[in-house]
């Protein structure tokens, strides 16, 4: 069940076409109450945009979507700048809050699609029903995903999707804003929490 965890680097690619800059690059110049120039927004959204919708995409499974999603979350910070002295990055607010977002995005997807079966794509007595159907069964694993992921505890969603999308546990930890060392130990129990809760909702893999 855990290498459904690994299924995520399936949804999307990872490259946005953005760099991999360091979380850490726009602290100095965090949007905060007194802080919040033009240029700082800029800088902020500069070093964390593309990243986010990576992250997203790979979450809700379309970029337009994400992109729709990365948009609000850097609205929030521009409309109503946080707090200085804020415990936490303002870059760890910024992944927390997308990763939130999407969560109720799927949450939101999953009750319209409830009666949708991915597996209804393959059609028998077509020359390339095999292709179909690995195209559904494929299709539906990745909906049992986010399926699972939304029925997840936020922070641990956030751990398996930040790590699933090729994060190190350094930038997961800055990401986050919680301590390196526990990293480890947190993915390990958001990894079984994952599968606890698949086996809740889809019985054995081998089922699908």
């Amino acid at each position: 069940m855990l290498k459904d965890v690994a299924e995520l680097e399936n949804v999307a690619e990872l490259n946005e076409g953005g760099s991999r800059r360091s979380f850490t690059g726009a602290r100095e110049k965090d949007v905060t109450e007194r802080g919040s120039a033009g240029d700082s927004f800029e800088e902020l959204f500069l070093a964390h945009y593309g990243r986010i919708v990576a992250v997203l995409r790979r979450l809700v499974g379309e970029r337009a979507g994400a992109e729709d999603l990365a948009n609000e979350v850097f609205l929030k910070i521009y409309r109503k700048p946080l707090p200085q002295g804020r415990d936490g990055s303002i870059p760890a607010w910024l992944y927390r809050t997308a990763v939130n977002l999407g969560i109720d995005a799927l949450r939101s997807s999953a009750r319209r699609k409830q009666h949708e079966q991915a597996a209804a794509l393959a059609l028998s007595g077509n020359p390339q029903g095999e292709d179909a159907y690995q195209q559904a069964l494929r299709s539906e694993r990745e909906h049992r995903v986010r399926a699972v992921l939304a029925a997840l505890k936020p922070s641990q969603a956030q751990l398996l999707v930040l790590r699933a999308s090729g994060y190190s546990y350094r930038e997961v930890a800055d990401a986050l804003g919680i301590a390196p060392g526990s990293v480890g130990t947190l993915l390990v129990r958001a990894e079984g929490a994952f599968e606890e809760q698949y086996r809740k909702l889809y019985g054995r893999e081998e089922d699908l």
